[in-house]
């Protein structure tokens, strides 16, 4: 057996009775699929809860490479490639666009699947598409971004029926006019002359006073997804609570920021066993004393079920959680 400890960020104590690696393309021939399957990239948004009794597919395939077009750049990575560094990589290199992104958690592979955001930028809006293998099929796929289905923390590839897609690359456009995203408060006092440099730089920081990092206590970073509720119901909210914070959308609706709903319900110094909620960052959940997956679990829905009763708004996991057999339910 296979000890996951460290094939997951929130290093729960746990192992894999079947685990391939796939470093190479031609190591992709080799895999044969089985129904209890699973995908792995670098297991920052997957929480194994329990030993894994299905077959690990761990995700390691490597490649960088940018090519200069009339526009924007065409920048082609491979799933297994850190994300953090990529940003850094292209950063380095005079190619913009994904700085309010960095030190966001995991692998290449992992952005489009859950679509990942920060500081008001999805990383969606810069993938021209992704390619990959159905491992059921043995058979090459590459999905436009229309047909990726992007949404808020979420993709076509969440779905069960495309369980067995492997994703080998993403491809990325990034335009050579670049303006930066300063839209969020922790971004706002930037001049709108900034530099691309400078907003990198003050995404880290934030990320690196608010969120803990998982080396050190071991986490997933956002444990739930910042939930979207009508403007109705977000007017009466607000009545009740004038310092809501929320942010508005495009078709009117509010994306209510998690952490505030969880701090102002008091759950700030809750704890479960070896599981708890992180004192400075209550949208995050940690392992703080040798957790259990039961420990973790008990932990998310006593959360998710006081802020419901206060707010009347059901949180729902943005991590993936699995148990023996795959996806578990909350």
């Amino acid at each position: 057996m296979v000890d996951l400890k460290d094939k997951h960020s929130f290093a729960l104590t746990a192992f894999a009775h079947h685990v391939q690696r796939v470093q190479s393309k031609a190591d992709i021939a080799t895999i044969e699929w089985h129904p209890d399957a699973f995908i792995l990239g670098a297991g920052s948004n997957t929480v194994f809860t329990h030993d894994f009794c299905g077959h690990l597919i761990i995700n390691q395939l490597q490649g960088f490479t940018v090519e200069r077009k009339d526009a924007y750049y065409q920048v082609t990575i491979g799933a297994g490639e850190d994300w953090h560094q990529c940003v850094e990589r292209l950063l380095e290199q005079g190619i913009f666009g994904l700085e309010n992104l960095a030190l966001i958690p995991g692998s290449v592979g992992a952005a489009p699947v859950q679509n990942i955001g920060a500081y008001g930028v999805e990383v969606a809006q810069f993938i021209a598409c992704v390619r990959g293998v159905d491992l059921r099929s043995q058979t090459a796929f590459e999905l436009s971004q229309d047909a990726c289905q992007f949404g808020y923390r979420t993709s076509i590839f969440k779905q069960p029926e495309y369980a067995s897609w492997l994703i080998t690359e993403v491809v990325f456009h990034l335009p050579f006019s670049w303006r930066p995203h300063l839209g969020y408060p922790d971004l706002a006092h930037l001049a709108e002359d900034v530099s691309a440099r400078e907003v990198f730089d003050t995404v880290v920081e934030v990320r690196k006073r608010k969120l803990p990092d998982p080396k050190v206590l071991p986490n997933a970073g956002s444990f739930f997804k910042n939930p979207v509720i009508s403007a109705t119901q977000c007017r009466k909210l607000r009545q009740r609570y004038p310092d809501l914070r929320y942010f508005e959308l495009p078709n009117g609706d509010c994306k209510l920021a998690a952490a505030w709903l969880i701090d102002q319900a008091g759950l700030k110094s809750l704890r479960v066993g070896g599981a708890g909620v992180h004192q400075r960052q209550a949208l995050v959940l940690v392992n703080s004393n040798q957790a259990t997956g039961q420990d973790l679990i008990q932990l998310a829905q006593q959360v998710r079920k006081q802020v419901e009763q206060r707010f009347n708004v059901r949180l729902e996991p943005e991590v993936l959680l699995l148990g023996e057999r795959g996806h578990i339910e909350l």
